[in-house]
């Protein structure tokens, strides 16, 4: 009876020491996600590996022993490798995982604080010129009163709708901001913890063709790279990351806002302009603000048939309108998921 019971004891110590010594030696992701009940994001270009539950989550990358826990702390752990088309993570980083996810994570809602309009152009810049003649009168256009128009008509609408939120004009009269002083301004906004800024530049086009003719809504290219997380504010060793991550986020919620407001111009003006859709481009507000951001263009200034529309108050309130639209079902969508 005693030799059974030691050889039963035996037999789970060398169970839980194999179980203990395969733990050790790794753990693979599908085995770790499963049985702490998270969510896994790869991304095979960059090798990133992100567990999620609720709003946190830890990432790492297959071959460095840094991770990251939400954005803020950093610590080091044996590095995630794959094997016979697994990637597993270290014993070390299991118990990390399980300690960080067991701590009840406060539930933190994302919103957007502030909305910087951008109305192009301004006192010595008129940007784009038109004129057409009707009735024997000549009619001319700048393109500076036409974003103005919009931009105001847009900062009442987005003020009366959102009196929690900061509503700001880089101009609000026919002054010239220089492009790095509509830059500094929205880059020096200061922000609640969980608040993020949106950057709005309204224009107007013109081409050499005088058929031409649409609007359109453009963003940074997603290839395009930049610092958006200042160097001062995060340690040295996470810094790369943390700015490949907001480059990312910030060009998925550019991208959004852009077919948001898209869809709101073609709404209220898709019947008299073509929709030209939404495009890439480094202009430079766009690609100095370190946030979302896009540039609206909302027609052409050399179409005979768009400039008289452009100089029509009603056109112009449906162009306020559609970009307002837009914008609250981007907020909407962004404050809720």
């Amino acid at each position: 009876m005693k030799n059974r019971a030691n050889k039963a004891f035996f037999s789970i110590f060398l169970l839980v020491f194999l179980c203990l010594k395969a733990f050790s030696a790794g753990v693979s992701v599908t085995d770790a996600a499963g049985r702490l009940d998270l969510d896994i994001s790869w991304d095979p270009l960059s090798q990133e590996l992100i567990f999620i539950k609720n709003n946190s989550q830890v990432s790492c990358k297959i071959g460095e022993s840094l991770i990251i826990f939400d954005n803020e702390k950093a610590d080091f752990t044996p590095p995630p490798y794959q094997k016979d088309g697994l990637t597993f993570i270290s014993g070390e980083m299991y118990k990390k995982l399980e300690t960080f996810f067991a701590v009840p994570q406060k539930e933190e809602n994302y919103r957007v604080g502030v909305i910087l309009i951008d109305p192009g152009h301004g006192g010595k810049d008129p940007g784009c010129v038109g004129s057409y003649v009707e009735n024997k009168k000549t009619f001319v256009l700048y393109e500076k009163d036409i974003a103005l128009k919009v931009s105001l008509d847009l900062y009442k609408m987005l003020k009366k709708a959102y009196p929690d939120k900061k509503i700001l004009l880089t101009r609000n009269k026919d002054v010239y901001p220089t492009l790095e002083d509509r830059v500094n301004m929205a880059n020096s906004v200061k922000l609640k913890k969980n608040e993020s800024i949106l950057y709005v530049s309204i224009h107007v086009n013109a081409s050499l063709s005088s058929k031409a003719a649409g609007f359109e809504v453009w963003y940074l290219p997603p290839e395009y790279r930049r610092e958006v997380v200042d160097k001062k504010t995060v340690p040295k060793e996470i810094h790369s990351i943390l700015n490949s991550m907001m480059e990312e986020e910030f060009t998925m919620e550019s991208i959004l806002m852009a077919q948001n407001i898209l869809d709101g111009l073609d709404a209220q003006i898709g019947k008299k302009s073509p929709n030209r859709g939404i495009r890439e481009n480094q202009w430079f507000v766009v690609r100095n603000v370190k946030m979302p951001s896009v540039l609206i263009e909302l027609g052409f200034i050399s179409n005979k048939t768009e400039i008289k529309l452009l100089n029509s108050p009603d056109y112009l309130k449906k162009c306020s309108l559609g970009i307002y639209n837009g914008l609250s079902a981007f907020i909407s969508n962004f404050e809720n998921n």
